[in-house]
């Protein structure tokens, strides 16, 4: 009985996972969105710099109107439950996890379970009252009893007990699975959270090298740098909160997890202990503990009913979830109700960072290039300290920028290195040189000219790098990956193996409450018959009349 104080603990703990699902997947789209912007908002939108961007309800109906696009309801077919909030009228609303007419569907579909419970709970115990009344107001001797009833009575009630014992074993490794498989997506999800805040930390790590970066005493303007600091704090915000977040809210529901599991195995456990001693004391006789067991049984069962429509409902809910994700990948420019969750749109930290990465590497690329140009590749003569190093041999060949001024992006000139190969081939124009920095052999680039192009090269590159990475923050592309991988990965195990929970406890529930109405017939029959067989040994009169 000290399990079913956990029941609110099982909804609880699958509507957090399912929930913080959600969560941690939005958080690493949306957790850049901290104070300190330096976007103006406005009442009907935000100004950046001198351009006024809409609202986002203005944006979406922009976007509507120029695709054509419209909303989108989905699981519109799963999720056409009757609704009792409504007349009982078909739910139409789709997967929706902020309407209550979504819960009130779903949980209406579990109805009959919580139904069949109060029913048992009150009919049962109407029929222990009477029974007990009977017992002790209108006693009498127990002569006579069938032998048909007896043998019916013992059939069944192997029957039960074996369908009992089945139940318990589906339900134990139903549970087993389930653990594992909510498990395993729930450290999917915790990963590709960790993943995004440690690509967030680089992000910042590589702006904050970037304002160090120097070649030839030539920084970023002081303006980007400026910029660069704004940005980083919200960067660096925005990680430490989806760290701490995750790590938290991970922990919950795993917690939550172990506690359901251990709670459906000590029910197991106690269902197959009660068949087996309610069995062995029917078979033995022992009546009294027979009707104690009846009683204990007659609670338990009514609790696993009740488990039966929770787990029903969550079933419902987790297929309906993986559903409503599938649909949402496959139509990327449709409003849905995800949308009200992970708001993928108006990301503004994630662009604004987007647009500093950009600028960073632009501006980097054209601090090499005017060294390269107007240092490295011009023969100076030699009173032109302290741009004159020297210099002699083939001209070295630019760094290919990959934006053009307005950070669109732009294709590599002929002549020009990118990232890729760039350190590679300035190495082959490198010079040895003396204690005063004059190259002695032929070359262009001293060793700390070199050295310093590469420390260029390599911050841009990284910052080009997670380009990507933030475009995916910004158009929910990342969660989009992730919501295909956990459909295609996890989804089916996940939903099986909630529906062998339920299956088991329902198995088990009537298996139960069939064999407590077959104790206590076949304890009476067994009963009878002892007395029955006394009175006719005592009896030789009723003996000849019973041959």
């Amino acid at each position: 009985m000290s399990r079913l104080g956990s029941l609110p603990l099982f909804s609880h703990s699958l509507l957090l996972f399912l929930l913080s699902l959600l969560f941690l997947l939005s958080s690493s789209s949306t957790a850049s969105s901290g104070s300190g912007s330096r976007f103006r908002h406005l009442d009907d939108g935000y100004e950046k710099g001198s351009v006024l961007v809409a609202p986002l309800e203005a944006r979406r109906h922009l976007a509507d109107v120029t695709t054509g696009n419209t909303s989108l309801v989905l699981a519109a077919q799963r999720t056409r439950r009757r609704d009792p909030t409504d007349d009982f009228k078909r739910y139409t609303g789709g997967w929706n996890i902020s309407n209550t007419h979504y819960w009130a569907s779903v949980g209406f579909a579990a109805a009959p379970f919580f139904v069949i419970a109060v029913a048992w709970f009150v009919i049962f115990g109407l029929c222990l009252s009477f029974i007990c009344l009977c017992y002790c107001c209108c006693r009498r001797e127990p002569y006579g009893y069938s032998r048909t009833c007896y043998a019916l009575s013992l059939i069944f009630l192997i029957l039960f007990t074996i369908s009992a014992i089945v139940g318990c074993i589906v339900l134990y490794t139903g549970q087993g699975k389930f653990h594992l498989s909510t498990s395993d997506t729930l450290n999917f999800v915790v990963n590709q959270a960790d993943t995004t805040s440690e690509s967030l930390r680089n992000v910042s790590d590589y702006l904050a090298t970037a304002k160090q970066i120097g070649v030839d005493s030539n920084f970023l303007p002081p303006s980007l740098q400026s910029n660069i600091d704004a940005v980083e704090g919200k960067i660096n915000s925005s990680a430490a909160t989806l760290s701490s977040k995750t790590m938290k809210n991970s922990k919950n529901i795993q917690d939550g997890l172990d506690s359901m599991r251990f709670s459906l195995i000590v029910l197991a456990a106690i269902m197959l202990f009660l068949v087996f001693l309610g069995f062995l004391f029917s078979v033995l006789g022992l009546q009294c503990l027979v009707y104690f067991l009846v009683i204990l049984g007659w609670i338990l069962v009514t609790g696993t009913f009740i488990l039966c429509g929770v787990f029903l409902l969550l079933h419902n809910v987790v297929a309906d979830t993986c559903v409503a994700m599938d649909e949402w990948v496959q139509n990327p420019t449709a409003y849905t109700a995800l949308d009200d969750i992970i708001p993928c749109v108006d990301n503004a930290t994630a662009q604004e960072t987007l647009l500093r990465t950009k600028d960073v590497t632009y501006q980097l690329a054209n601090v090499v290039n005017m060294v390269i140009t107007n240092v490295s590749n011009v023969n100076v003569p030699p009173v032109a300290r302290p741009l004159y190093i020297n210099q002699s041999g083939p001209s070295v060949p630019t760094l290919c920028n990959p934006y053009n001024a307005d950070l669109t992006n732009r294709q590599c000139a002929s002549g020009e290195v990118d990232f890729m190969n760039a350190t590679q081939v300035w190495k082959n124009y490198t010079c040895q040189v003396s204690s005063t920095g004059i190259c002695t052999t032929p070359g262009r680039l001293t060793p700390s000219f070199y050295n310093q192009m590469v420390n260029a090269v390599n911050v841009s590159y990284g910052l080009y790098h997670y380009g990507p990475f933030l475009v995916g923050l910004q158009d929910c592309s990342f969660v989009r990956q992730t919501f295909t991988s956990i459909n295609n990965n996890h989804c089916a195990d996940l939903r099986r193996y909630s529906q062998w929970i339920y299956i088991g406890l329902l198995l088990v529930s009537v298996a139960v409450m069939l064999s407590l109405i077959f104790w206590v017939i076949y304890a009476r029959e067994r009963r009878h018959r002892v007395y029955t067989k006394q009175f006719l040994a005592g009896n030789p009169e009723g003996r000849d009349k019973a041959r």
